[in-house]
């Protein structure tokens, strides 16, 4: 009888990661143009984002210091798919480096947003680069709860 409980248990507590497909595309349904697809994701520590090329000329890079601070970041070359792991809770901000005049970002909520207020103060930085759709930092980090 204790194995059966120890084992159910065990099995409870296993908690299977969830794989986000994000597509970097030039237009997605909706008619927005140079967007990641979806540009927002909730999800939980170890839990794994890729990133599909699905139109070329995209990358997905993290943005510096818009991220947890323990939190991996990456710089996925040109047209290239990659699979990120989130490793830390928290909020993160990353962008198409090519394409980041035309306010090509997105916003991953990892668990609870810890580092939100970090991010408000620095966004302004990313928000300089952006010439077209600068409203998407704010829309995106709206969403973060």
């Amino acid at each position: 009888m204790h194995k059966s409980i120890f084992f159910l248990t065990l099995l409870t507590s296993f908690v299977v990661a969830e794989n986000f497909d994000v597509k970097m595309v030039n237009a997605d349904a909706s008619g927005q143009v140079m967007v990641f697809d979806p540009p927002f994701i909730k999800a939980n520590v170890g839990d794994t984002v890729t990133f599909l090329p699905t139109d070329m000329l995209h990358n997905s890079q993290s943005v510096p210091g818009l991220i947890p601070s323990s939190a991996n970041s990456w710089n996925g070359a040109m047209n290239e798919k990659i699979t990120i792991e989130l490793n830390a809770e928290g909020v993160y901000v990353y962008q198409c480096t090519p394409h980041i005049a035309l306010g090509m970002i997105g916003v991953i909520q990892v668990g609870s947003p810890t580092n939100i207020d970090d991010v408000k103060n620095s966004v302004s930085s990313l928000e300089s680069m952006i010439v077209m759709n600068k409203e998407r930092v704010q829309q995106y980090l709206a969403q973060v709860n």
